[in-house]
This record gives C-alpha cells, structure tokens and sequence, in this order.
C-alpha cells in the first residue's frame, strides 16, 4: 500500500524554523512558538506556494515514522535560489502580517507569561 506524502509542507516547516532563527528571541521566537500562532504562519505560506506530492511505500513511511528526526528533514529536492528566496519572503510577510493582525494579543499573552515566570518571590519579604 502506497501513502502520498506533502513534501512542501515538510520543507516549509523547515525553512520556517531557519528564518525565525534569524530573529530574537522575544517576541518573535517566543510568540511563533505558541502552538495557534506557528500554525497560522504555516497556513499563511501554504496558501501562497503551489504543493508537491510524492507517493511512498507504508513500509518506507513505518521506517521514518519511527525516526521523527529523519522525517522531518525530508525536505523537497534542492530548490533553486529564487525559489528559496521567494519562501523566505514569504515567511518574513507571514511574520510581519501575523504581527501586525495580532499585536495587542501577541503582547498580552507575552507579558502575561514573562509576568508569571519572572515575578519576584514574595517569600523572601
């Protein structure tokens, strides 16, 4: 039996985390690492980007399921330049159009976890 694997997806999803690697770590990082917010990003660049498919074997999709590292570096083959180019593009004006759409929630939510996790003990006095 055969599986039809996103490889765009795969190779999105890689890049995203090449690009926000190249941006600090608060808010950018931090904010792109809530769960809804990451998958919004993924879903801003899908949309822009043709897919490509590939047809794999379930036995080779049971020998990379059981390794999520190798997995998840399947990537597509070797894009040129322009078009990696292009998907970095696009995923900077993911960034910078999520952040513009949220920004009053993206700064609530981050205070509200950087207030939890850094408030003082009242233990001490």
């Amino acid at each position: 039996m055969k599986t039809v694997v996103n490889l765009t997806q795969q190779s999105v999803l890689g890049e995203i985390n090449n690009v926000l690697d190249t941006y600090a770590y608060h808010p950018y990082q931090q904010a792109f690492a809530i769960p809804d917010l990451r998958q919004e990003l993924i879903a801003f660049v899908l949309n822009r980007i043709p897919c490509l498919y590939s047809v794999i074997s379930d036995e080779q999709l049971l020998m990379q399921s059981g390794d999520k590292e190798s997995w998840m570096n399947n990537k597509l083959p070797r894009s040129p330049l322009e078009q990696q180019q292009h998907l970095q593009r696009l995923i900077h004006q993911g960034i910078y159009s999520i952040f513009q759409e949220k920004a009053d929630w993206i700064s609530h939510h981050l205070c509200q976890s950087v207030q939890v996790g850094c408030e003082p003990s009242h233990w001490f006095g």
